[in-house]
């Protein structure tokens, strides 16, 4: 009786398939001059430059690069792509387009205009998309019914809008206005003689921002109309003034007798030789000579 024995199975090798890119056609591959004119027939004159290169795309199909001498295309590249048919001979144009290569110049990507546009490109007869998620704004106030409720919630949040500030808005609101032309740093602050907190024609912003802004209602001032912080500041102030200065009494007239310029006048006529002229003897009214 034979002797039962356990023959290891002997692993098995997966089957691994390399895939590698096609060889270029051959009949493709040599149509370096079918392409190059093809793609001087689409080119401007001159602006297709030396053979780059070929690269096979598929079966019978292989794509011809020439360099772009177009002013304006640096690092662009011609691709003509060719191929042809079962059994053909000859092979045939099917595209050619103009492709960046590595080092091309490119314009920068598209940006819609709602995320490019930047505060002042606004013009008359523009118009902001609607933003219905803005972190600056946040609901109003509904109204309840309650006319003294109502009233004070119409001045302090805003009665009858859909959305007002947000505590976020106000915040970036009172940044940008602080560190602007109208806070404490503009030059005209730094060279004021005393805060606009203090000048007659400041009026305090309602709400929130009270305590740090108000308007300039100064027809002299450069900021009139226009929101300031409380240590802001110009030269029209109200409450101050230019140093006046004390008026000075004149110097003692010198006389120059070191020199003289003769002046001849003409004779004095008497009122009887004017009067037989026909002048007006009123017209002079000083005395004659004796």
């Amino acid at each position: 009786m034979g002797e039962n024995r356990r023959v290891p199975a002997t692993p098995r090798t997966p089957d691994v398939t390399t895939r590698t890119a096609p060889e270029p056609d051959g009949v493709c591959a040599a149509a370096v001059g079918l392409a190059e004119a093809a793609a001087r027939e689409l080119a401007d004159p001159g602006a297709v430059g030396e053979h780059l290169g070929a690269t096979g795309e598929g079966v019978r199909t292989v794509t011809h690069h020439f360099a772009c001498t177009a002013r304006g295309y640096r690092g662009w590249r011609w691709a003509v792509t060719v191929a042809r048919a079962p059994r053909a001979r000859h092979a045939t144009v099917s595209e050619v387009v103009l492709l960046p290569g590595s080092e091309a110049v490119l314009a920068p990507a598209w940006v819609p205009w709602a995320q490019r546009i930047a505060p002042g490109d606004l013009g008359s007869g523009d118009a902001l998309p609607f933003r219905a998620a803005d972190p600056y704004l946040e609901p109003g106030y509904a109204p309840t019914g309650d006319e003294a409720a109502d009233e004070v919630a119409g001045w302090e949040l805003g009665l009858g809008r859909a959305r007002v500030l947000s505590p976020q808005g106000r915040d970036a609101a009172a940044t940008r206005w602080y560190l602007g032309d109208r806070g404490p740093a503009a030059d005209e602050a730094v060279s004021a003689a005393a805060p606009c907190s203090t000048c007659g024609y400041w009026l305090a912003l309602g709400g929130p921002l009270r305590q740090v802004f108000g308007v300039c209602a100064n027809e002299w001032s450069p900021s009139d109309g226009r929101v300031v912080s409380v240590d802001h500041g110009c030269g029209a102030h109200s409450e101050t003034d230019v140093e006046r200065l004390e008026p000075q009494s004149l110097p003692v007239p010198i006389l120059d007798e070191t020199g003289h310029d003769t002046i001849v006048l003409p004779p004095r006529r008497s009122p009887e030789a004017r009067s037989a002229d026909g002048d007006d003897a009123t017209v002079d009214a000083a005395p004659a000579e004796p």
